[in-house]
């Protein structure tokens, strides 16, 4: 049996002591090709879980292991390594640096893991045909729509073909059809590349596009309910 792409167990988070973990027990595994959507009430631990998966935060207790590579024995310069080449992120603001052109934008990954510039040259202009911006090379980010703009977050996630993607509410500033879009085209990717994906969203019409749904409680993942 194939090893899961990325296995939690135990993890717990607390920030105080006289306080209740925010996350606490939770374990889950996510499979290679796997695209998971995760819903659940403010303030219940989402943004925090993925911040202890990309290594940003430490837990207090459990493990979280990708690809069978344990994080807590990694020190941040291996973080950030481990980032850098096996994650990719995709967040409601866009984080597209105005002052680069979409290509530009978009082979930042590329360039900061030593891709040689022929290599990148020919990996953003798949991407960015991939997510229907072929013609967007040289634009610049005030150029674009919001959806466009998204698309040029989500080829920029994703051009470095990470194994494991975050995307938290990456439709938020999206009118409904442009989200419906950027959705469809993430899941697709995401698959497309070998890659698992975690969508953090309050939209049950988002949480659709994912291969299953669950509800996060801080403890457990569970299906998620009619309605």
């Amino acid at each position: 049996m194939a090893a899961a792409l990325l296995a939690v167990e135990g993890l717990v988070r607390r920030y105080r002591a006289d306080r209740p973990a925010v996350i606490d027990g939770l374990g889950f595994t996510l499979e290679p090709g796997e695209w998971v959507a995760v819903m659940g009430e403010s303030g219940v631990g989402k943004s925090t879980l993925l911040n202890l998966i990309a290594g940003l935060d430490s837990p207090d207790a459990g493990s979280i292991r990708l690809d069978g590579r344990e994080l807590a024995g990694l020190d941040d310069d291996a973080l950030t390594l481990l980032r850098r080449e096996s994650m990719g992120f995709v967040f409601q603001a866009f984080h597209v640096l105005p002052y680069l052109s979409v290509g530009r934008n978009v082979a930042l990954p590329l360039e900061l893991n030593g891709v040689p510039a022929a290599s990148i040259a020919t990996r953003v202009a798949t991407v960015l045909a991939d997510v229907g911006l072929g013609d967007a090379l040289d634009r610049l980010p005030r150029e674009l729509s919001g959806g466009e703009m998204q698309r040029v977050a989500i080829a920029r996630a994703l051009v470095h073909r990470p194994r494991l993607v975050l995307a938290d509410e990456p439709t938020g500033n999206l009118d409904p059809r442009s989200a419906t879009q950027v959705l469809e085209l993430l899941a697709r990717t995401v698959r497309a590349y070998g890659g698992g994906g975690l969508l953090i969203t309050h939209s049950r019409a988002a949480a659709a596009t994912a291969d299953r749904a669950v509800e996060f409680d801080g403890r457990a993942f569970r299906p998620l309910s009619p309605g």
